[in-house]
């Protein structure tokens, strides 16, 4: 058993080290400690003012990129889509700056945005499914085409909200139809207090294509935070929009944000048969996928399918496709010539 005489033992031992350590730090070591750690100090300094070096250069070079990618634009973009009317779809609360230069491009490619909605939390949100599914019922004599009775209340609702954005006056191609206009009415009504989408402002003519943005889930630059990574229903509900949004109109583009584990065009190129119909460009909080997506809509109007940006089984760059402008004018055998809102099987591109 260790009796006090051992406890005595070890506390002067304790005190001896301690009084030979600062004995030898205040002496013969003092210098070389002191020069060690002057050194260490003066390396890590040295390595910080290296890296701040490099961090500003690459900056610069970054910086540059930016600016030559926004000059070539000016020759690359426009034309690509003459006469193209676009309706913006976003996912959520994607951020002002990104959106507002994906129209700025769509502008200067020749295209004219015909709408701007948003989809609100109630789309997505499991305490509102009843109430979703009680508007399709509402809206399922206003659609031109029927969506499969196996689809589900989210596909149906996506559907119903692309022929809002698309379908046109039987006897005027320039003009929404009444029941589009009526499917729009229903999915923004504010009667229950949980609209489906907020409309920017009435959409006066039906689109042709749809661009739909999704909120990042990666931080982009300028952000201090990323958004809260999507559930899987949630996916399943935004994905279901992308899909009707390509079969309905003449082409469809998605344009999410950095790729990552919970970005949709991860989610799009993990399905095979997503990736062969859904065409995806990837950062467009950055100027290069901005630029992108009028060529990437281009080329899917054209049937090419594609992912387009940075990261793995994607390419830097859409191909080139020349498209007609839409000639709309009556037809003797219709009254009208207009768009069509589907199309046959698509030629598809490399998808990296």
């Amino acid at each position: 058993m260790i009796d006090f005489r051992y406890h005595v033992v070890s506390l002067i031992s304790v005190f001896l080290a301690l009084a030979v350590g600062i004995a030898l730090g205040a002496g013969p070591l003092k210098e070389t400690i002191g020069d060690t750690l002057t050194g260490q100090v003066q390396q890590l300094r040295s390595e910080k003012d290296d890296l701040r070096t490099q961090l500003d250069g690459a900056n610069g070079d970054l910086a540059d990129a930016t600016t030559y990618i926004d000059a070539t634009a000016g020759r690359m973009l426009p034309g690509s889509l003459p006469g193209r009317r676009v309706a913006v779809v976003l996912l959520g609360d994607v951020p002002a700056k990104q959106h507002g230069a994906i129209d700025d491009r769509l502008g200067q490619a020749g295209a004219t945005v015909s709408a701007e909605v948003t989809l609100g939390a109630s789309w997505t949100d499991p305490g509102q499914r009843s109430y979703r599914q009680a508007l399709v019922s509402q809206m399922l004599p206003h659609l031109q085409i029927a969506p499969d009775a196996a689809a589900s209340a989210e596909e149906q609702l996506a559907t119903a909200l692309v022929e809002g954005l698309v379908q046109s006056d039987p006897a005027d191609p320039d003009k929404l139809s009444d029941d589009a206009h009526d499917v729009l009415d229903i999915l923004s009504s504010k009667s229950a207090g949980t609209p489906l989408i907020a409309v920017k402002k009435e959409v006066a003519a039906p689109a042709d294509a749809v661009v739909v943005i999704a909120v990042p889930t990666e931080a982009s630059t300028g952000q201090t935070q990323a958004s809260p990574a999507p559930s899987t229903e949630t996916v399943a509900a935004q994905l279901a929009v992308v899909v009707a949004a390509q079969r309905y109109s003449t082409g469809a583009v998605l344009a999410d944000g950095p790729r990552g584990s919970d970005s949709l065009t991860d989610a799009v190129l993990s399905d095979d048969t997503l990736s062969d119909t859904v065409t995806t460009v990837s950062s467009t909080d950055e100027v290069p996928g901005q630029v992108s997506v009028p060529l990437a809509l281009a080329a899917r109007i054209a049937a090419v399918n594609g992912h387009y940006g940075f990261g793995s089984d994607e390419t830097p760059l859409p191909p080139p496709a020349e498209l007609q402008p839409i000639n709309r004018v009556p037809s003797s055998d219709q009254g009208v010539t207009v768009p069509p809102t589907s199309k046959p099987t698509p030629t598809h591109g490399s998808k990296g």
